[in-house]
């Protein structure tokens, strides 16, 4: 099955020695990691991406898998949480105009930066937000009105590259990087965050990447049909969860997520001496 010659080969044949059991442990993983994910704005890809590689899978082309999943993670948060959006389509905007170019420039850059100075670096970021979050008892449980000017729109464009283009090259965590760029910058809380992050990195970031990403050729058919229908359903149940629970059970799993990613990365660089 192609979706066009230059983009994607779906190839049924990839990996058709999973037995039923490997194909549902995977959508259990799917399904599961994508919860946790929606509700606290990004993480699915910690673990995600390294299962998809643990069943045989090339790094490149899990990652390709994984984003085109990432898509239906975004569309299911996306279609329960769409309402929380309202009045921050300038902030959607600027982030699917200056985080893409950063997504395809990561795409590139991936296969010309060593692994362990990527993760390091992600590992930093990310322990960094869990431990802000964790000082700030009140951070993202309420919006608050900030005053914006011109200086802010400018930082808050170039961090979105940046971010883009660890997205593009390693994935894992930088959701939540956006979430908490929201929250800093425009004084948004978890909730409302979780959404725009959906929306921008959920479908339009990780399409972007995806498609950047076709030089790899063939990929796995089943898995990725696998990993579309756990993706969108965890996002769609986590999403539910999110506003059920409100903004501090989010923020608490936010927390959580940052320690526990930041901490991952750093054992998968000791791992790659």
């Amino acid at each position: 099955m192609i979706f066009r010659k230059d983009i994607f080969v779906l190839d049924s044949h990839i990996n058709q020695d999973l037995n039923i059991l490997s194909q549902f442990i995977i959508f259990i993983i799917s399904y599961l990691s994508n919860v946790f994910s929606s509700i606290a704005g990004g993480g699915a890809g910690l673990i995600q991406l390294p299962a998809l590689i643990l069943f045989g899978i090339p790094y490149y082309k899990a990652l390709a898998v994984h984003k085109i999943a990432t898509v239906a993670l975004g569309i299911g948060g996306s279609i329960r949480n769409h309402k929380n959006i309202e009045k921050n389509y300038l902030v959607v905007f600027q982030l699917i105009i200056f985080g893409i170019p950063g997504v395809i420039l990561g795409t590139f850059i991936v296969s010309l930066i060593s692994d362990e100075y990527l993760y390091l670096l992600l590992a930093i970021f990310t322990i960094l937000l869990g431990y802000y979050s964790f000082i700030k008892p009140n951070l993202g449980l309420i919006s608050i009105q900030k005053k914006i000017g011109p200086y802010t729109y400018i930082k808050f464009n170039v961090l979105a590259f940046i971010i883009g283009i660890l997205n593009g090259s390693i994935s894992s965590g930088t959701g939540l990087l956006v979430t908490i760029l929201l929250i800093q910058t425009f004084g948004l809380d978890f909730l409302t965050s979780i959404s725009i992050t959906f929306l921008t990195v959920g479908i339009f970031w990780n399409a972007a990447g995806a498609i950047a990403l076709s030089k790899i050729g063939s990929l796995p058919l089943n898995i990725i049909s696998i990993l579309i229908l756990g993706s969108f359903l965890g996002g769609f149940s986590g999403a539910h969860l999110s506003n059920l629970k409100g903004n501090k059970f989010i923020k608490k799993l936010f927390t959580c997520l940052c320690f526990l990613i930041g901490l991952t990365l750093i054992f998968k660089l000791f791992n790659l001496y």
